[in-house]
């Protein structure tokens, strides 16, 4: 039942993926949530995000940030990287990921998301048929529905460490 959850693997910042690792197992589409994945909630693209999305683009990846929030954050956030952005997304609702996919031309089998929360973020990959990487938030500060979901998450992540030996991936 929990593992409906479990993401495919957990690391403590979406700065230190393999991102080079990854395009060599065949992955071509990447998809993004922005807040505490890549910058502090609310926060707008900083020199670290840009440096990725170039690095990314380079290594032959198409992007996708994929969010829950309003035209204005997204638009603004993507400014400066340019890559595809579904606003609004309803996560964890299926329908937005695979519009992300047709808009990068990738698939299921080439398409890989990365994201901070288990309910939303990581719960629509699975249901859309992704691989994902949960990420562990980058800033304590959120909003408080959020918050109350951490701590499901934490009974979550409790019986996946135990599945997975106790260890992020």
């Amino acid at each position: 039942m929990l593992s409906r959850f479990y993401p495919d693997a957990w690391v403590d910042s979406t700065y230190q993926i393999d991102f080079e690792k990854i395009y060599e197992k065949g992955f071509r589409g990447l998809i993004f949530d922005i807040d505490n994945t890549l910058v502090p909630h609310g926060a707008p693209a900083d020199q670290r995000a840009i440096a990725l999305f170039l690095r990314l683009k380079e290594l032959g990846f198409s992007c996708c940030l994929l969010s829950n929030n309003q035209i204005e954050r997204v638009s603004s956030f993507n400014e400066p990287i340019q890559v595809f952005f579904i606003e609004n997304a309803h996560k964890p609702s299926v329908r937005n990921y695979r519009r992300a996919m047709e808009m990068m031309g990738t698939d299921e089998k080439t398409t890989l998301f990365i994201g901070d929360q288990l309910f939303t973020d990581v719960y629509g990959a699975k249901r859309a048929g992704l691989k994902s990487v949960l990420v562990s938030p980058i800033h304590p500060k959120e909003e408080i529905q959020i918050v109350l979901k951490r701590y499901l998450e934490k009974i979550v992540l409790f019986f996946y460490k135990r599945k997975t030996g106790g260890k992020k991936q």
